[in-house]
């Protein structure tokens, strides 16, 4: 999705169309989420811009989109571009930093007790 949404409407309260904008980009994300996964894709991983203009537009979380459109209103801009492409996402296994034994050792115990 690659779109910019004017924030001033006329005749509509500024703050209901930035609701509007981020109901749309939820459902968007739902949506694509809700499609199946290609063979050897684990999920659908988002790469995101929100910017006043396709110009100015920065690289966001898809998590922070909400919160990227909510500062771009602040900024006073009159639209904002939000593109959000979809692209496979690979799970990777997590690596063991460290022994058990440090992790243990961090954690306190109650007066008295002793470790086994």
């Amino acid at each position: 999705m690659r779109k910019t949404f004017p924030l001033a409407v006329e005749g509509k309260n500024r703050d209901r169309v930035i609701d509007a904008l981020k109901h749309e980009v939820r459902k968007y994300i739902k949506r694509e989420r809700a499609r199946p996964l290609a063979a050897g894709v684990d999920f659908l991983d988002f790469d995101c811009r929100v910017g006043a203009d396709a110009a100015s537009a920065q690289p966001v979380h898809a998590g922070d989109l909400t919160k990227a459109i909510d500062q771009a209103a602040q900024d006073g801009a009159a639209s904002c571009y939000v593109e959000i492409l979809a692209k496979p996402g690979h799970r990777k296994a997590r690596v063991a930093t460290g022994d058990a034994g440090a992790v243990a050792d961090s954690i306190a115990l109650p007066a008295g007790q002793a470790r086994s």
